[in-house]
């Protein structure tokens, strides 16, 4: 269900009271006129009724009797007026109806027949329909020695007025309706224009990198869309006090960073000399072929493996310390193809209890712009961390293809999978999938965070999806 906008939603709603106000004004209007003048046209009905005079000595006879029938000597009728007589045996003493032209027209049989079938009460006007060209009729009867006199006047006039009168209604408030609306749109996209303002302003904070790095945050709300008087105005003013806040949090963790990298790229130095002279002592013990006893030779193979893995860590974290401070890389053109031949060897080399695989078309040319060792240190990354993590006899694929605007590099194993929960911190720092994958030999935990440092750093991507039997490493980088 598509939202609306709260400019639209007030116009609408306010729009839809002011129709229903002019509505009920319309229809409180429209009855109670209608109500006056049926009162008035009753009025003329028992008036005309009053004003028809019959005489006992006349018989039935038509409207061109001067002496006889209903009206004597009294006033002429009106436009619009019915007369009909009839004595106490149903004899039609007289009938007729006055035209808008004036002349009077005797009434046929079936009219006289539906007035006679119509129940009329003693001197309380009713509306009949006569049918033809006589229409509705306001009708009122009464008795006067034995004879029964019925007069009225003709709806036709109340029925045009009430018609004019309703399309005048319309037709004012249909052209109220429109210029409410205008004026409706154009006031609330006035009053609105603060908050649109804000909105600018939260978007353009949104819109910033704020994960990582110097953090700025120049945008604040103007004054006057701050007034604390003002919905608005409070909305922009808390604003304003939420980007201070959080720009005073992002400077206090961007220092903490800054100084957690010193305190890792320092200690990182300091580490290499006495891990250097460790290793060179080892070696140096192990060189001399003094005699040991198994003991001691287990001790020294250790002191040298061990050794060499905590110059390993050290390295890796003086590199992510370097990734981290956004030190820059080296641009040259890389042969991405020979750069994953040369990765596959190695890892077929250094592990030959697994199949090692690598499928690149020859005519393929695969080149972007970046730092050669250190693209090669995500491909020895990816491999490595498959040789750590699948049982012996594994088969690892190293797929190399290049699609409209990037260079594509896919590792892919049949190993056991990784387990959901740890794919989720899969790329976090010292993040371990030993929990989901064998390994035969232990790890930093650093390896695929510096490959999406690294991979990162060349604005390029890295991703993984994994099920039982089959798990993907994808690294997308911009061709160069």
């Amino acid at each position: 269900m598509r939202h609306w906008t709260l400019r639209r939603t007030l116009v609408v709603g306010i729009g839809a009271l002011v129709a229903l106000a002019l509505l009920a004004t319309g229809v409180a209007t429209s009855v109670a006129l209608r109500s006056f003048v049926y009162e008035r046209l009753d009025a003329q009905v028992l008036e005309t009724l009053q004003i028809t005079r019959v005489d006992q000595g006349q018989t039935s006879g038509g409207p061109s009797q001067q002496n006889g029938g209903f009206r004597g000597d009294g006033p002429a009728p009106r436009i619009g007026t019915l007369h009909l007589v009839v004595d106490g045996g149903g004899t039609v003493i007289d009938s007729s109806y006055t035209a808008n032209d004036g002349q009077e027209t005797d009434l046929d049989a079936d009219q006289i027949a539906t007035i006679e079938a119509a129940s009329l009460s003693d001197r309380t006007p009713t509306t009949v329909d006569l049918g033809g060209e006589l229409g509705s009729f306001r009708l009122a009867q009464e008795e006067r020695d034995g004879v029964r006199v019925t007069a009225g006047n003709s709806l036709e006039e109340v029925e045009a007025t009430t018609s004019a009168l309703t399309v005048i209604l319309v037709s004012v408030a249909g052209s109220a309706l429109l210029l409410v609306l205008l004026g409706l749109s154009f006031w609330v996209r006035r009053t609105l224009r603060p908050l649109d303002r804000v909105a600018a302003v939260a978007q353009r904070v949104a819109a910033r990198p704020l994960a990582a790095g110097e953090v700025d945050i120049p945008e604040r709300v103007a004054e006057p869309d701050t007034d604390p008087v003002t919905e608005v105005g409070r909305v922009g003013h808390s604003l304003n006090v939420l980007l201070a806040h959080i720009e005073d949090a992002l400077r206090s963790r961007q220092h903490s960073e800054d100084q957690l990298r010193r305190f890792i790229a320092d200690a990182s130095h300091e580490l290499r000399t006495p891990l250097a002279s460790i290793r060179g002592y080892a070696q140096l013990s192990l060189g001399e072929g003094a005699p040991m006893t198994p003991t001691q030779q287990r001790a020294f193979d250790r002191i040298a493996s061990e050794s060499t893995r905590m110059a390993d860590l050290v390295e890796d974290l003086l590199l992510l310390a370097r990734l981290d401070a956004g030190q820059p890389l080296r641009r040259e053109q890389v042969d991405l193809t020979l750069l994953a031949i040369d990765a596959v060897s190695d890892a077929h080399v250094a592990d030959p209890g697994r199949t090692w695989l690598l499928d690149v078309r020859e005519e393929d040319v695969v080149e972007v712009v970046g730092d050669d060792n250190r693209l090669r240190q995500v491909v020895a990354n990816l491999l490595r961390n498959a040789r750590t993590h699948t049982p012996p006899g594994t088969r690892v694929v190293t797929t190399l293809r290049r699609d409209e605007q990037h260079a594509v590099i896919e590792v892919v194993d049949d190993g056991p999978g990784i387990d959901p929960a740890v794919r989720q911190r899969l790329f976090e720092r010292f993040a371990r999938g030993d929990a989901s994958r064998n390994r035969d030999a232990g790890s930093t935990g650093l390896g695929l965070s510096i490959a999406e440092a690294i991979v990162s750093a060349h604005a390029g991507s890295i991703a993984v999806a994994s099920e039982p039997g089959r798990t993907a490493f994808t690294v997308r980088l911009p061709l160069g």
